[in-house]
């Protein structure tokens, strides 16, 4: 069953909440992390991607980033901008986007669920990701960033979280450059948050929607501390690791497209004779058409948007990845079709989040970077979990969860 553990969080005063709270590592690059810091010395981007305070020649793996990100932590903490709670807490994470709320409960996960497989995973995660990542809560001894989990929803505490957030205001409130409301409850009444973890105690599993390089490395770390420790006793810091769950019937899963520089020589009408073989093709002239249904394609091709149904037989609907739509256009189109076949390396393809709008497709066709853009209805939850259950993998860029935590409302010290 899951472990769910209150702890003494560093978070900031709320006068600087907003400034200090960044996005994820992972979401932008050095340029546009430095863009984003640019006079706010509060930015957590400060700390988890520290380079933006060095040469921007520097490296990003060089030892002298992970040093920065230590003296930067430790600035933070001296100039009273990350300040420890008194006592063990657990805390609520709520963000708003597009006139609906979800509720997270922040706390910390076990490292032995993640590594006895209680902790479920549906992406391959890669060395090089998850050492970067190790390194730097190495020399932080903290989780820095929360990783988003979700898992299958509690009546009892949806009903607490309600009841707790209706009577309390929250501690942070505030709306994002994006346009994301973020709101922030600190539960510090020990009987609400044993009534919390002992009903979490009962959920058989937890999965993770988002930050499985951070997932990874969280765990790993805590567990070569275990290894490192000949005084292990099973309740030190470092045994557990920050995470935001939601309750799965809260979220949804965007679009995740694809848009291919060639067509691997053929013309436009070699294309679509091929593609007439697996799919029924229906044109759809000059305005945007997105994927109604499962199995559903749009494809857009010089200047026209055309849906894609995958014929009856081309795909395994007992299967839980051959019946994804990723795996369907992967395998009939990508692969058979283009010959682009490994996602992962191949300079062909390129990924574009539906948060962008499929307008960002046509963008790139259009402006000649492009030949064509293949859009997907999203994966739902319940796919997720099923292939996340039955021990399998994703296909690489499948899934999207919007909205993106903020990073620093609270960090997790393994000291």
């Amino acid at each position: 069953m899951a472990i769910l553990k209150a702890f003494k969080g560093l978070r900031p005063p709320k006068e600087i909440a907003k400034d200090l709270a960044s996005r994820p590592y992972d979401v932008l690059n050095s340029e546009e992390a430095r863009e984003e810091a640019k006079g706010n010395p509060y930015s957590l981007l400060h700390i988890i991607k520290p380079e933006i305070d060095l040469p921007a020649s520097t490296d990003v793996h060089a030892q002298e980033v992970y040093d920065k990100a230590k003296e930067n932590f430790s600035l933070f903490r001296k100039n009273g901008w990350l300040t420890s709670d008194n006592k063990d807490n657990l805390y609520i994470y709520a963000q708003t986007m597009n006139g609906k709320t979800q509720y997270g409960i922040v706390g910390c996960a076990g490292v032995t669920d993640y590594m006895d497989g209680i902790i479920k995973k549906h992406e391959l995660t890669r060395k090089d990701k998850e050492e970067d990542r190790m390194k730097h809560v190495r020399i932080t001894n903290a989780n820095m960033e929360p990783v988003f989990f979700t898992y299958p929803a509690v009546k009892e505490i949806d009903q607490i979280v309600k009841v707790f957030v209706g009577s309390n205001a929250p501690v942070y409130d505030f709306i994002s450059s994006d346009g994301i409301g973020h709101h922030f409850w600190v539960i510090e009444d020990n009987t609400i948050i044993s009534a919390i973890t002992a009903l979490f105690a009962k959920v058989p599993a937890t999965y993770v929607a988002d930050g499985h390089h951070r997932t990874a490395a969280a765990a790993l770390v805590g567990n070569e501390k275990k290894k490192n420790n000949p005084d292990h006793k099973g309740n030190e810091e470092y045994n557990y690791f920050l995470a935001v769950h939601f309750p799965d019937d809260q979220l949804s899963i965007i679009d995740y497209n694809r848009v291919v520089k060639d067509l691997n020589g053929l013309t436009k009408e070699q294309l679509t004779e091929q593609l007439e073989k697996v799919f029924t093709i229906k044109a759809m002239g000059k305005e945007i058409y997105k994927p109604v249904k499962l199995h559903n394609f749009s494809m857009y091709i010089d200047g026209s948007w055309y849906s894609l149904t995958a014929k009856p037989g081309t795909y395994n609907d007992s299967d839980p990845i051959g019946v994804l739509d990723v795996t369907i256009l992967s395998k009939l189109v990508l692969d058979q079709i283009l010959d682009i076949k490994d996602l992962r390396t191949s300079n062909r393809i390129d990924f574009v989040g539906g948060i962008r709008g499929l307008g960002e497709l046509k963008k790139r066709v259009d402006s000649g970077e492009m030949k064509a853009a293949f859009a997907l209805f999203p994966v739902s939850m319940k796919q997720l979990i099923n292939i996340a259950d039955s021990g399998n993998i994703m296909p690489p860029k499948t899934t999207w969860f919007e909205p993106k935590l903020r990073s620093g409302l609270v960090v997790h010290s393994l000291e």
